[in-house]
């Protein structure tokens, strides 16, 4: 089933305040409710652009800033299936997948807004349905692929009793 891709008008250099607020995330445990408030300060009413499973398509070094869980954690709890962007801050690629929002790395000028994707994790692929291409994606890792299916890293040691490699 393919879904829709959402693209910010700032592509690069996407930070953590920009992704949730201070304002909010210090405010708000909920996630659900913290959800509602991505992006706010870029595009006031971001969030309810999002259908469950759709994409989020940005540039390089998406999530640089503070290394706070909040913004992955809000991006997951949003309904979106995945990230797609062409780089990611290292911290904040670890919390994602530490908490189960799953990020794809590759080149994204062949994305535009409301582009209808389909992503093919065992292929590393992302299909441009709307395009009629095909995007090579960088392989995600054995380890965090694992924490996806579990849904976090908390969920795969509750579930596995530790790290299996």
């Amino acid at each position: 089933m393919a879904n829709y891709a959402h693209r910010l008008k700032l592509t690069d250099d996407i930070n953590t305040d920009y992704i949730i607020s201070g304002r909010y995330k210090f405010q708000i445990q909920d996630e659900k409710e913290l959800a509602k408030y991505i992006f706010s300060d870029l595009e006031p009413g971001f969030y309810e652009k999002i259908k469950p499973g759709d994409f989020l398509v940005a540039g390089e070094n998406f999530g640089c800033g503070s290394s706070r869980e909040q913004a992955p954690v809000a991006l997951k709890a949003s309904g979106l299936k995945a990230v797609i962007a062409k780089s990611y801050a290292r911290i904040f690629y670890r919390n994602a997948f530490n908490v189960g929002l799953c990020l794809v790395e590759c080149e994204t000028r062949f994305i535009d807004d409301m582009d209808e994707l389909e992503l093919d994790l065992e292929a590393s692929l992302v299909k441009n349905l709307t395009r009629g291409i095909n995007i090579d994606i960088k392989p995600i890792p054995g380890i965090m692929e694992e924490f996806l299916k579990m849904g976090g890293v908390v969920e795969y040691f509750e579930a596995k009793g530790g790290l299996e490699i």
